[in-house]
């Protein structure tokens, strides 16, 4: 089953050098995740700062700048593993880096059919999604 990590922090805790040691760290796990049949995706997000937010209300679109929430803790990545149960899931979350200042929200994914694998979608031609 897949569980996605999702990484919370107040991303002004960080220095650079641990931010910068926070990745390293995240990609030796992901390496080892990769090892052992277990790792699906990764990937840190820029500031919060950098955030656009859209709602469709009554068919109307409302972009807004920021993030969703307004929160001490921001959203600031993601694992996508593969576990076995939620005990392993855990133990999984307990290893990223940014658990020690913040938070990692476990969560199953549900497996919908029909959604494409990745990398499916035909590169030479993007549409962007309305």
């Amino acid at each position: 089953m897949q569980y996605m990590l999702l990484i919370y922090s107040d991303e002004n805790d960080w220095t650079q050098e641990e931010r910068e040691h926070c990745y390293k760290e995240s990609t030796e796990l992901t390496q080892e995740l990769n090892k052992r049949g277990q790792f699906v995706s990764a990937s840190p997000l820029e500031s919060v700062s950098t955030a656009t937010s859209v709602r469709v209300r009554d068919g109307k679109r409302t972009v807004t700048d920021g993030p969703f929430a307004e929160t001490r803790e921001q959203l600031g990545g993601y694992f996508i593993v593969e576990a076995k149960d939620l005990n392993e899931a855990i133990a999984i979350a307990s290893r990223i880096p940014s658990a020690r200042k913040g938070t990692v929200e476990v969560r199953p994914v549900v497996e919908l059919a029909g959604l494409p694998t990745p990398n499916s979608a035909v590169t030479s031609q993007t549409s962007p999604i309305y």
